[in-house]
C-alpha cells in the first residue's frame, strides 16, 4: 500500500493541498514523479537519493513512483523534496510515523540532507489551518513567517534527520516562539514630512482627501514644482493596515519571496515606484511562472508613477482593467494565476513636452500639448479620481509651515475608521474608492442642492458616468474628513474642483 504525506502547492496567492503518494514496484531501479510537476519537481529525484544516503538511510534499489495528487493540478517549486523523502522512508519501513495523520510537510533538500527555506510559506500555512492540520514541518528559516498564522503547531527543522525524528515522535528540535504582531513602533521617524512643503497647501489638502478615501491622484506641473517631493511624503500619512489587509499583502510578498522581516506582520501600506521604462510584465505581472507585478505588490497601498507620460502607452493601458476590477489575471502556457491589485494610483507628469506650459519660456503649440497629454489615454484619465495642477512655487515665499504629516495622518485615520465601520459587513470594501455603483446609491445619498450642482457640471463638461461616480465618492470622503453623516453641497463643490486637468484639456480642444 502506498504511503501518503500531506504537502501544498500554490495557485497565485492561494495554497492547495497536495497528497504526495509513494510506492515501490517490481522493475528496474528508477524514479518516476507524476502529477503535472514542473522541471524543478522532476529534478528532485537526484536530490532525494543524495539527501537520503547522506542522512544515513538507504535509498531503495527499486522502481519508485511518486504521485502528486490531485494529478490534474499543475505544481511548481522544490518544496516537495522533504515530503517525498519522508514518504519513501515510510514506504520502505525505515521509519515509523507517530500521530502523523494531521501533519503537513514543506521543504527543499540539499545534497547534504539540509532543509532549505522556500517561498510562499504563508498561504500554505493558511491553507493547512483551513483544512484542520495541527502540525507543520518546515525549514527553520521559514518558522517566523509560518508562525504568523495562529492555530497550527509549526516545527522548524535543520536537517532531514531532525524531520524524521519529529515524524517518529521522538523529539521536537525547535522550541516555538511567539510571532510579533507588528514590525514597527507606533511613532515612525520619517526623514520626510509634509511640513517641508511650502506654498502648495491647497494641493496637500487634496492629497489628504486621496489618502483618506484611497482615490487615484494625478499631479501635473513643470519640473521642480514639487510633484515628486509630495509623492514621496504620501507614506507618512497613510493609515495602518488592518489585520485582514496585512495578511493579504504578506501572502503576495511571500509568493514573490520579498518578505524582509518574516516574523512580523506588515502594518505599513506598500508604496511602489517603478521606473518609467518598466515593462508590461513588471507592472502587471508575468514571467515564466506568472509572478505578481508592481500593481499586486502595491495591493492595499500606493503605486506611484513618476513621469507618467514617459511610460509606454501599452503599459499604462494595461492598468485599466486592474484599476476597475481590483485584480489581475495572468495566463501562461502552464496555467493561470489571479492576483489582487487593489491599489491607489498616484501619477506625476509635465504639462507639455518642454515642461513649462503657461510660462514665458514655453514654445509648445496647443497641438504639441494635446499630443503630449494624449499619451495618457482617455480611459486612464477617466480613472484618475483627482487631477490637480501643481503651480510654480516662489522659493523666497515666507509663508508659514503647513500641517505636518502626523496632523494630516490623524485626520486620514479618523476618516478611514469611519469608512471601515460603515463597510464592515461588506466583503472587499474598506474605503470609499472601492464602492460599486450599487453601494454608491446606498451610502452616498445626495440632497437636492448637491444633485443640481452635479447635473450642472455634467451639462457643462459632459462627464462620463464613471467620472460622475468618482465625484460622488470624493465628496463622500470629504464629508468623512469633516465627520459629516451626509454629503452636503460644499462637499460636492470641493469635489467638482478636483479635476483641473480634464477641464483644461476640454478647453484646449475647444470642448
Amino acid at each position: 500500500m502506498a504511503s501518503t504525506v500531506h504537502s501544498f502547492t500554490l495557485t497565485g496567492i492561494h495554497g492547495h493541498l497536495v497528497e504526495v503518494e509513494t510506492d515501490t514496484l517490481i522493475g528496474l531501479p528508477s524514479v518516476s514523479i507524476v502529477g503535472l510537476g514542473d522541471k524543478a519537481v522532476k529534478e528532485a529525484k537526484e536530490r532525494l537519493e543524495a539527501a537520503i544516503k547522506n542522512a544515513g538511510y538507504q535509498f531503495p534499489p527499486q522502481k519508485i513512483v511518486f504521485n502528486l495528487a490531485p494529478s490534474d493540478m499543475k505544481k511548481t517549486g522544490t518544496h516537495f523534496d522533504l515530503p517525498m523523502a519522508i514518504g519513501l522512508l515510510i514506504k520502505t519501513n525505515q521509519i515509523k510515523p507517530h500521530n502523523f495523520a494531521q501533519t503537513g510537510i514543506i521543504g527543499e533538500l540539499s545534497l547534504n540532507s539540509h532543509i532549505r527555506p522556500v517561498s510562499g510559506i504563508l498561504p500554505m500555512v493558511i491553507k493547512a489551518k483551513e483544512l484542520g492540520l495541527t502540525k507543520l514541518i518546515v525549514a527553520i528559516e521559514n518558522m517566523p513567517e509560518a508562525q504568523l498564522v495562529k492555530g497550527v503547531n509549526i516545527i522548524g527543522c535543520k536537517t532531514l534527520k531532525e524531520a524524521i525524528f519529529v515524524v517518529e515522535g521522538k523529539h521536537q528540535p525547535v522550541i516555538e516562539t511567539e510571532a510579533k504582531a507588528e514590525n514597527l513602533p507606533e511613532d515612525e521617524n520619517y526623514s520626510v514630512d509634509f511640513k517641508d512643503v511650502k506654498g502648495l497647501q491647497s494641493l496637500i489638502e487634496y492629497i489628504g482627501i486621496a489618502a483618506a478615501g484611497g482615490h487615484n491622484f494625478l499631479m501635473i506641473g513643470p519640473p521642480g514644482c514639487g510633484k515628486s517631493m509630495i509623492a514621496k511624503r504620501i507614506p507618512t500619512i497613510l493609515p495602518k493596515m488592518i489585520e485582514e489587509e496585512s495578511l493579504e499583502v504578506m501572502k503576495i510578498y511571500s509568493v514573490a519571496n520579498l518578505l524582509k522581516d518574516k516574523g512580523s506582520l506588515i502594518t505599513d501600506r506598500p508604496f511602489r515606484f517603478p521606473h518609467h521604462n518598466a515593462s508590461i510584465n513588471s507592472l502587471i505581472g508575468g514571467g515564466p511562472f506568472a509572478m505578481p507585478g508592481e500593481i499586486s505588490l502595491a495591493h492595499h497601498g500606493v503605486l506611484f508613477l513618476d513621469e507618467m507620460a514617459e511610460f509606454g502607452k501599452k503599459s499604462l493601458d494595461a492598468l485599466r482593467q486592474p484599476l476597475e476590477d481590483h485584480s489581475v489575471t495572468i495566463s501562461r502556457v502552464w496555467g493561470t494565476n489571479t492576483y489582487p491589485a487593489n491599489f491607489m494610483l498616484v501619477g506625476a507628469m509635465n504639462p507639455c513636452p518642454c515642461g513649462y506650459h503657461g510660462q514665458h519660456q514655453c514654445r509648445c503649440t496647443d497641438y504639441e500639448v494635446i499630443k503630449y497629454r494624449q499619451r495618457l489615454s482617455g480611459p486612464i484619465m477617466d480613472r484618475m479620481d483627482i487631477q490637480k495642477f501643481v503651480g510654480v512655487v516662489d522659493f523666497f515665499n515666507k509663508e508659514e509651515e503647513g500641517a505636518s504629516s502626523s496632523e494630516i495622518r490623524q485626520k486620514v485615520e479618523r476618516a478611514r475608521a469611519i469608512q471601515q465601520e460603515r463597510y464592515k459587513n461588506i466583503a472587499g470594501v474598506n474605503c470609499n474608492a472601492q464602492l460599486t455603483p450599487a453601494l454608491i446609491k446606498k451610502f452616498c445619498v445626495l440632497d437636492r442642492n448637491s444633485l443640481d450642482l452635479l447635473q450642472q457640471a455634467y451639462l457643462r463638461f459632459r462627464y462620463s458616468g464613471r467620472s460622475l461616480d468618482k465625484f460622488i465618492k470624493v465628496a463622500r470622503t470629504i464629508a468623512d474628513l469633516e465627520g459629516k453623516e451626509q454629503i452636503e453641497v460644499q462637499h460636492m463643490k470641493k469635489s467638482l474642483l478636483s479635476r483641473d486637468v480634464e477641464k483644461d484639456s476640454l478647453l484646449l480642444t475647444g470642448g
